[in-house]
């Protein structure tokens, strides 16, 4: 029998294969190393307002955050806290910035910043598209939710009442008035919707909750006019006089004075 012989060559070169291919995959299991794990707080931060300035959101809330756990417990943990926060929120992250700004809140209640984290609470919650939107005639009004916007005004209002010389203060106070119009402009599309498919005692009640809620609102004036017109079809006449003396006493130049609680041949709606 002969005996195949081996080529030592050959047998070197895949024992040296062998070496290269181990060497490479245990250099492929390592762990990844972390640019940002040598680099000082300081630095950091800087790197962080830096991204957050040229919009990289999701990098700023990444440096945030280790600057926030490497200095727990540290004022510059707190402001990074607070500067997290935004990069959620401007990086749409609504949620995630709501936690942060709530974890703060209840984590230093005497913090300077303090007055800031209601501004900013009130900010992410803030929908500036509330009121007349063309969208709201795509969907059923009574389904929407507007619960964000009180959120924003009992923010804003914690904000106005615990630190009013705040310099935050002045757009709150602008912005709490906003809301409650477009609250009350909500409740008043809905008690309209009502009243149009027939829903009288809906349209009535919805229209009170409004006047009643929203005193203020201009909205309230239309709320009136649809009270008397939902009392004067459900037959309540002595409800409907009422409606009448209360929107004629608060809005004597109003047209729904002039009109009266008679349905005219177009309905008031159309004109929005």
């Amino acid at each position: 029998m002969t005996l195949m012989r081996l080529d030592p060559t050959g047998g070197a070169r895949a024992v040296f294969a062998a070496l290269v291919l181990a060497v490479g995959l245990a250099g492929c299991s390592g762990t990844p190393k972390d640019a940002d794990a040598t680099k000082a707080t300081e630095k950091l931060y800087e790197d962080a307002r830096d991204e957050a300035a040229n919009g990289n959101w999701e990098r700023a809330t990444k440096l945030y955050e280790k600057i926030e756990a490497r200095a727990a417990g540290t004022q510059q943990a707190q402001q990074a806290q607070i500067d997290l926060a935004y990069a959620y929120y401007k990086g749409g992250e609504k949620a995630q910035a709501l936690s942060t700004l709530e974890r703060f809140i209840k984590l230093h209640p005497s913090s300077a910043a303090l007055d800031y984290a209601y501004y900013l609470q009130g900010l992410v919650n803030f929908n500036e598209n509330l009121g007349l939107l063309g969208s709201l005639a795509r969907q059923d009004l009574s389904e929407r939710d507007q619960q964000a916007s009180r959120d924003a005004y009992q923010s804003f209002r914690q904000l106005t009442t615990q630190f009013p010389e705040s310099k935050y203060t002045p757009d709150a106070l602008l912005r709490m008035s906003y809301i409650v119009n477009t609250l009350a402009q909500y409740e008043v599309h809905v008690a309209r919707y009502y009243y149009r498919r027939g829903a009288y005692v809906a349209a009535a009640n919805r229209a009170q909750q409004a006047v009643q809620e929203f005193q203020r609102a201009p909205a309230s004036e239309e709320a009136l006019y649809i009270m008397g017109l939902s009392y004067d079809k459900l037959g309540l006449t002595q409800l409907r006089d009422d409606a009448q003396r209360v929107l004629a006493k608060n809005f004597p130049e109003s047209r729904y004075v002039k009109e009266g609680f008679v349905s005219a041949s177009k309905p008031w709606w159309q004109i929005w």
